[in-house]
């Protein structure tokens, strides 16, 4: 049985697919024929819906800012880092992986908006959590400090084998353990 698709479907189609491989393999990843033998659609499809590459990452973006705020939502009603937070993150593992290819590749101006935007989407709901549940007694300026290197740091290490549980409470709970020596520095 063939399954018939309306217009906004056979897009999402293309669009989901796109994200996934720009997640895993950045930019370089998406090439249309290959996208097309994925999404079992013609590449005339492709340029129907999209007439260009750059239109349809400029696509993957807009997705991509729509993801941060249904993480960001999810964020809200999170009461903890574990398993709270966790379950959010393992649940957007190709959210994380697309974040983590905007980094790399933040020369790029497009890219670097695109990041910022959702950093500040995401940032604020978690950094918020994060004090709240480590108890931390530190500034708000002080915790969004300690975010920025925090969120570098954990982008650098993440990769598609180990965004997983096991490593994600072991993150945190090292990132725990560093920002408690914050809250009593050593005087000298």
């Amino acid at each position: 049985m063939s399954l018939q698709h309306t217009t906004s479907e056979r897009e999402a189609l293309w669009i989901i697919k796109g994200y996934e491989i720009f997640a895993l393999l950045g930019e370089n990843g998406l090439k249309v024929e290959k996208l097309s033998l994925e999404v079992g659609i013609s590449k005339s499809s492709f340029y129907h819906y999209f007439a260009d590459l750059e239109i349809f990452i400029e696509r993957l973006m807009l997705h991509h800012l729509k993801m941060s705020k249904e993480i960001a939502d999810k964020e809200s009603l999170a009461v903890n880092i574990n398993p709270g937070l966790i379950n959010i993150l393992l649940e957007h593992k190709t959210d994380l992986l697309f974040n983590r290819q905007l980094r790399i590749n933040a020369n790029r101006t497009h890219y670097k908006e695109t990041l910022l935007k959702s950093d500040q989407i995401i940032g604020k709901g978690f950094v918020n959590l994060w004090l709240k549940d480590t108890k931390l007694q530190i500034t708000q300026k002080q915790s969004e400090n300690i975010f920025e290197l925090a969120l570098e740091n954990f982008y650098l290490q993440i990769n598609v084998d180990n965004i997983n549980r096991e490593w994600l409470e072991i993150y945190f709970e090292n990132l725990k353990k560093i920002t408690q020596s914050f809250e009593h520095p050593i005087v000298r």
